[in-house]
């Protein structure tokens, strides 16, 4: 068959496409595998040593290639701070006093409800504070940041909130 490379090119596109949605690795080194299948295919014209070669580097693949894959993609995920606990240490602009029972103020271009966590004087308006916690939709916020070395992005105590 002239196009049995075709049919090698397609069943790399298929496993491609259902490693979109299964995020495992198995189905990329599949595609990886039927790739090298439809090259053989194409050079050789030769069914059996395509699928000699299917079988061999998609068995390479899974045994080489998908181990150190796997580490490097946990690794980069691993430690990632989401939703609202990745808003703690960001800076926000006072726009209603901030007292310790009410108050608020614009985080990372939304309006929250936030309280002072102290029995200070109010927050005045358009003063800087940074987020300390969160507690449900109430940001506790002081006016200086807790720790400036966990400030994410390398924020210093004059940075400005962004709008």
């Amino acid at each position: 068959m002239d196009a049995q490379w075709l049919l090698w090119t397609a069943l790399a596109l298929a496993a491609g496409a259902i490693e979109i949605f299964t995020l495992s690795l198995v189905f990329a080194m599949i595609a990886g595998g039927a790739l090298a299948g439809a090259v053989v295919a194409a050079v050789t014209g030769n069914q059996i040593a395509a699928v000699i070669a299917f079988a061999v580097s998609t068995g390479a693949l899974l045994l080489i290639a998908r181990p150190p894959l796997l580490r490097y993609s946990r690794s980069i995920t691993t430690g990632t701070t989401t939703g609202v606990a990745a808003l703690v240490g960001h800076p926000a602009e006072v726009l209603v006093p901030v007292t310790p029972r009410s108050g608020q103020i614009k985080l990372a271009g939304e309006i929250w409800t936030a309280r002072t966590a102290g029995t200070g004087n109010p927050l005045e308006i358009g003063s800087v504070v940074y987020v300390t916690r969160i507690e449900g939709a109430t940001a506790v916020v002081s006016p200086l940041p807790p720790d400036p070395a966990a400030l994410p992005g390398g924020a210093t105590p004059t940075d400005r909130p962004e709008s």
